[in-house]
């Protein structure tokens, strides 16, 4: 996993280039470099080394025939077996997935993409053509920004690397007002900052004569309607060993590889899982955080997990005192709202990893939106924030102009089953690539990279696909996933009790923090987007009691750290 950079244009100079790859440098902080075809094209890449640490895997990476360069942030995971289908066409100088995706798309072109299983974003220059080539993994797990304008295409791995290059940072006021009037964080191709765009997941671009053109390449609809009537012989099994596929591949790394648990049911079953491999088990590290609070720590439950099993377990602490300078750092490597305090406790989990030299973390994500695991896929509830009776969003606060501009969102519903629609929302629209973008920074700004499982889209794809039944039985939810996990856990195993809240968000927000959170909140008094006496208003309404959620409070601090 890494960082990428590129513009093309009258913009593209060494200088530019430079100052783009040093602000993403915690991506990549083992090797920096950059091509250049001055005032034409500059591509340039920050690299984490992971598979084949040697500098002949180092990026930017050109191809034998020196027509194709490329820049390339992710892993390809099953890069083994297509190196075996291309060997006997291509002479491989090293041993990274790095030039088997790029031999891939010198074979297969764009078709490439369908061959490949991981997490990437990448950019391909061709030469010949003066052509430019994009494409992003299929859930969006590696992110991809763009800005075009003036004849300038810039792109990069983060949105701040962008605004580096010369671009103004001006919000787009529309996604910042739906943002507060119902928790949308913006379309898959959107962001908080205007003319900034992301090539949505399972999409690519192609840019050539000072233009571009987007397409879909992944259909995640038609792949999953050709599995509704397709049923293997022992669907437990089959489905079993595509879990422990997943996790075979994921932990192919050349460098050391870690877990993290909280104390439910997807961390269990990861830990089982990991449990199964030919691996030294001594030299797997586990992770978890605590907030020292034990309405919201899940410790005893991980502690519980772990025993009699040989990894070593590292828990990391996060305390009130924190987070005012966290989340300033914080905000400004996600340069976009991101979840609250629960965010800022698992940065601590990659702080750590990174301290004691592991590089990468899988973690059990997806897991939820696959095999339908929130509250509101049985009680049918809209409600973004789980656990809460009264509305999370406080628009009254907002300028009556403002509030207006928000659009309702509306989601494609391309399945007739409600419960697939609700999925597939959560998969591409909003619960998936909102904690893709939080993780994505979290884990990079300590240069580490996190890998999930449960995202597999092989795994995805037929887990989707099976009857409500396999996901939904008598009340109980991933039934067929606990069915699973049953074989391998301990039986007298006690989860902890699935819960809305992580962390004391609201408690820290509202007591322990409580003037940190006035001084934050009134920076926003004199903006044109609030009113300053309704502001006032909730926020002592807040402090006084009605804290049953916090997310509105969250929303304004996020405001109030971006927008200086």
């Amino acid at each position: 996993m890494c960082g990428i950079a590129g513009i093309i244009g009258s913009k593209a100079n060494k200088a530019t280039i430079l100052q783009m790859l040093d602000s993403q440098k915690h991506r990549g902080p083992d090797f920096t470099d950059f091509y250049i075809e001055e005032n034409r094209l500059a591509l340039g890449h920050n690299r984490l080394s992971i598979i084949d640490l040697s500098n002949n895997a180092n990026q930017p990476f050109t191809s034998d025939c020196g027509n194709f360069v490329m820049v390339f942030n992710g892993e390809i995971y099953n890069y083994i077996e297509l190196k075996k289908e291309l060997q006997s066409r291509y002479l491989f100088k090293t041993q990274s997935d790095t030039e088997v995706l790029l031999n891939a798309y010198k074979e297969w072109g764009k078709s490439c993409l369908d061959k490949l299983n991981g997490m990437f974003a990448f950019a391909i220059w061709n030469k010949k053509e003066q052509s430019l080539f994009v494409a992003r993994d299929r859930f969006g797990v590696k992110p991809l920004y763009y800005h075009f304008e003036d004849s300038n295409f810039r792109f990069a791995s983060e949105i701040k690397t962008i605004f580096t290059s010369g671009v103004e940072k001006v919000p787009n006021d529309t996604v910042w007002s739906s943002f507060f009037s119902e928790g949308s964080y913006g379309l898959p191709n959107e962001t908080f900052w205007k003319n900034i765009q992301q090539l949505p997941g399972g999409h690519c671009l192609t840019f050539k004569d000072n233009a571009f053109q987007i397409e879909k390449w992944y259909s995640f609809e038609n792949r999953t309607q050709n599995l509704f009537h397709h049923f293997e012989k022992n669907e437990e099994e089959y489905i079993t060993n595509l879990l422990l596929k997943a996790i075979n591949l994921r932990f192919r790394a050349d460098v050391p590889v870690g877990f993290n648990l909280s104390g439910g049911l997807d961390s269990s079953t990861l830990l089982a899982l990991i449990d199964q491999q030919n691996i030294d088990k001594s030299a797997v590290e586990a992770f978890t955080f605590v907030t020292n609070d034990e309405r919201y720590d899940e410790l005893i439950w991980v502690k519980s997990m772990l025993e009699n099993r040989n990894f070593n377990l590292n828990v990391c602490e996060l305390t009130a005192h924190e987070i005012p300078d966290l989340s300033l750092k914080m905000a400004q490597h996600q340069m976009e709202p991101y979840g609250g305090i629960p965010t800022i406790a698992y940065s601590k989990i990659f702080q750590a990893a990174s301290q004691k030299g592991v590089k990468v973390l899988l973690d059990g994500q997806g897991s939820d939106e696959a095999w339908a695991g929130y509250d509101y896929y049985l009680n049918n509830s809209q409600s973004i924030v789980q656990g809460v009776t009264k509305s999370p969003f406080r628009t009254q606060v907002l300028d009556a102009e403002f509030a207006h501009i928000s659009q309702k969102t509306v989601y494609e519903k391309p399945f007739e089953d409600p419960l697939l629609n609700l999925q597939y929302r959560d998969l591409f629209y909003t619960k998936i690539p909102r904690a893709l973008r939080f993780n994505d920074r979290v884990s990079m700004l300590y240069g580490t990279e996190l890998r999930e499982p449960f995202l597999d889209f092989e795994l995805v794809e037929y887990v989707f696909s099976r009857p409500t039944n396999f996901k939904i039985q008598n009340g109980v939810q991933k039934w067929m996933l606990r069915k699973i996990a049953e074989k391998f856990l301990q039986k007298d195993l006690v989860l902890a009790p699935k819960r809305p809240l992580q962390t004391p968000q609201r408690e820290w927000l509202s007591e322990d923090l409580k003037e940190w959170v006035r001084e934050e909140v009134a920076t926003l008094y004199q903006h044109n987007w609030f009113n300053k006496k309704e502001l006032e208003t909730e926020l002592n309404g807040f402090f006084n009691g009605d804290n049953q959620s916090s997310f509105h409070i969250w929303q304004w601090i996020n405001a109030a750290q971006l927008l200086k």
